[in-house]
């Protein structure tokens, strides 16, 4: 079949002013970008994300390869409760959805060459001249529309000629017909799936040929993408919902009807509502750095450079992946966030309640992405009567409430080990949405059952020693040491969930009786202790070695990011964990006399995650030099050229991670008051400033700083409140403007 399409005519001259407006709108510092094709997947390809569905984009020249992924496509059984059996039953894992690929007949080589994407506009873009020809292309993943749009465009009339491929990772048949390709299919598990490509062009002819859709001597072509799957978040559905394919017809429907200046045009206006809600600026690089391209920054930064650009780019980064990967309605962000390649993902690409997913949400609420965090929460609800069935079976019928093995699937599947105070730790996610937005409704409706339920696990649960102390029975400290009472990770936790209920329900002024029975538990909860060596103690026994360099913290949960210990209520212990932290990062035991620098982490602590924990919990004890030095090592140590952090391998933790650590040294509010810049590092000192930032309270705060002082700022609440403020060493009550 041949057609002829008038499609969308947007000229060419008005892309590059798109470009212009864009980069005056948004700087350099909103831009990750290139000179040469992605070759690598996990290091070198770029993200876009609607918060459903995503693609990674190769920007190759003679042929582009987008790769792309729909965060429901999983394999494995429904309610799983057990093995970590990751093939097509058991838990399962998320799986890859597919590749396009565009084959051009124009030559490989080019000059000009330059593949950027903006993190503020989520728009991804490649520019390259052949012979002449400028050829532009553009890519975004809307959440209004629920479409991808790939648009290609060149300086002259007829100068795009190529085929179109669509290939299933998982075996389904590609039928191409008229201007679409698609294919639709059924995993083992029985959950549908399907896509569909629309395929409009700008002059020139569209034919099917060879299973491949064929276009020759077109002006544009824009490929309108849309994948689903019929998986339902709820248990009582047993996991599944209707048909995929009609709705994702519709879509591409309104999508064409749509067009595509008006689709580029809701998606952006949608998405910098959201990446623009909180700036950073921490000082200014030089104008020969901001002229390299990021790749090349990233290894000059390595070396030892300055530039806190870079610096801002990634904590931007992470809030631009929180909110391609986590949007209402739709599923929380994986390990990998929604981007996967592979149908054997490093750990099952799960949903891992041990620190990861819970790190991925670090900066929702900080950053003024409350309605990204709303993920988790629903994920959370969704999963809870497979985990109550689980809880049971594992702990005893008698047992109330619920919680988790250490891994969990979109179908309440639990795998692994048990996390026996995983849920404690979800429900600290579930209490800091509402501590945050001030939002009754939501705590008396959502939050308060839950916390309160999960309470009711753990007054069931806790064992009680011979001195009348509460112990969290046959515990362990991820991922280190043996099982045992009374971890301090366990204890810490447990600590955190009575102390959140105890605030929730005096918000709510409900259940007297039961707050002072969970108020009397908590008291009677055996305390953290010193060691020998000044250390904060990772368990009841004094045995932490000060020369060990393990990849986890878990027993410093109590100061970041829980509130149970500060260096003004409890500097005793701050100052443990300041021992305990020096330890782990190898300045302590045979390295206690050398200088604190990134170079002494070594090893098992080089991990992708393990440094934006510990820049947070430096910014808790307010040493800012420190906390500042592990997003150097970050940068440093477990980076790649995308500025995708790696585990090793790649895992989506490390760049959401460090966006919820970084507002730690700029502000703080766990302690019922707001405190301006407390771990402030000496190089971001000279100048710098903040705006949209998040205080629990439901404040908004902006400020500026010069020399390490703060010279102007503003808080806003939705209603005029009172509220104390440290600044500059001093403390002051004031009343904050109505706005947030």
């Amino acid at each position: 079949m041949i057609m002829k399409t008038t499609g969308i005519r947007l000229v060419f001259s008005s892309i590059l002013l798109f470009f212009v407006l864009t980069v005056q709108a948004f700087g350099n510092g909103g831009e990750l970008w290139y000179t040469r094709p992605a070759e690598k997947w996990e290091q070198d390809a770029l993200p876009i994300g609607n918060g459903r569905m995503g693609a990674m984009i190769f920007g190759g020249i003679a042929r582009d390869h987008l790769q792309f992924n729909e965060q429901s496509l999983w394999s494995g059984d429904n309610n799983w409760d057990g093995g970590y059996d990751t093939g097509d039953h058991g838990f399962g894992s998320y799986r890859n959805f597919g590749d396009v690929f565009i084959d051009f007949t124009h030559s490989a080589t080019a000059s000009l060459y330059r593949r950027a994407l903006n993190i503020y506009t989520g728009v991804h873009t490649t520019a390259f001249q052949i012979n002449e020809v400028h050829y532009t292309r553009q890519a975004f993943a809307s959440y209004p529309d629920q479409v991808m749009v790939f648009r290609y465009a060149a300086d002259k009339k007829q100068a795009l000629s190529g085929a179109i491929s669509l290939v299933s990772a998982q075996g389904a048949t590609t039928v191409v017909q008229g201007n679409q390709l698609s294919f639709q299919g059924e995993m083992p598990n029985h959950l549908r799936y399907a896509t569909m490509i629309k395929v409009v062009s700008e002059g020139g002819q569209v034919q099917v040929k060879e299973n491949k859709l064929f276009f020759s001597n077109c002006n544009t072509l824009v490929l309108y993408v849309s994948a689903r799957t019929n998986y339902k978040p709820a248990y009582a559905a047993n996991w599944r919902g209707g048909d995929p394919m009609p709705l994702i017809d519709k879509e591409l429907i309104n999508a064409l009807r749509t067009g595509y200046p008006a689709l580029l045009s809701r998606h952006t206006k949608d998405i910098t509502a959201l990446t623009r809600a909180a700036i950073i600026d921490v000082g200014s690089t030089t104008d020969s750095i901001l002229q390299l391209p990021v790749d090349v920054r990233l290894g000059k930064y390595a070396a030892g450079g300055t530039d806190p650009d870079l610096e801002e780019m990634l904590f931007q980064y992470g809030r631009y992946l929180l909110v391609s990967t986590s949007r209402p309605g739709g599923l929380p962000a994986n390990l990998q966030g929604l981007w996967n390649n592979s149908n054997n993902p490093p750990w099952a690409s799960d949903y891992h309640n041990n620190i990861n997913i819970q790190m991925n949400y670090w900066s929702a609420e900080s950053t003024n992405l409350s309605a990204c965090h709303l993920p988790l929460i629903d994920f959370i609800v969704a999963a809870q009567e497979p985990c109550r069935i689980a809880t049971r079976k594992a702990f005893g019928e008698n047992v109330r409430g619920w919680t988790a093995r250490t891994s969990q699937s979109i179908f309440g599947g639990n795998g692994w080990e048990w996390n026996i105070p995983a849920s404690a730790w979800y429900a600290q996610h579930v209490f800091e949405h509402w501590a945050f937005t001030a939002d009754t409704v939501y705590l008396r409706n959502t939050a308060y059952p839950i916390l309160k339920e999960i309470c009711n696990f753990w007054e069931d649960r806790l064992k009680k020693t011979p001195d009348g102390k509460l112990v969290v029975p046959n515990g362990w400290s991820p991922e280190h040491g043996p099982r045992e009472d009374g971890v301090m990770h366990d204890q810490q936790l447990i600590w955190d969930l009575f102390q959140n209920y105890l605030d929730a329900a005096k918000a709510l002024q409900v259940d007297n009786a039961y707050r002072q029975k969970v108020a009397s538990m908590q008291q009677q909860l055996a305390p953290n202790k010193i060691g020998k060596w000044g250390q904060l103690q990772e368990w009841q026994e004094d045995r932490d070695d000060p020369d060990d360099l393990h990849r986890h913290t878990s027993h410093l949960f109590g100061v970041f990011p829980g509130k149970q210990i500060t260096p003004d209520r409890t500097p005793e212990l701050a100052n443990a964990a300041v021992i305990s932290l020096l330890a782990r990062s190898g300045n302590y035991g045979k390295n206690s006399n050398k200088a604190f620098t990134v170079e002494l982490t070594v090893g098992d602590s080089r991990r992708s995650w393990t440094w934006p924990w510990r820049c947070a919990l430096w910014a808790r004890l307010k040493q800012g030099d420190k906390a500042g030095m592990m997003l150097r090592g970050l940068l440093t140590y477990n980076t790649l050229p995308n500025l995708f952090t790696s585990h090793p391998p790649f895992q989506l933790d490390g760049n959401l991670g460090i966006s919820g650590a970084i507002p730690e040294m700029l502000l703080q509010s766990q302690d019922g008051e707001i405190h301006l810049l407390p771990a402030l590092p000496a190089g971001w000192a000279v100048s710098g400033s903040f705006k949209g930032l998040k205080a629990r309270g439901g404040y908004s705060v902006n400020c500026v700083w010069r020399n390490g002082k703060v010279i102007q700022y503003n808080i806003t609440s939705k209603q005029p409140r009172k509220v104390l403020v440290h600044i500059n060493g001093m403390v002051k009550e004031i009343t904050t403007k109505q706005g947030a």
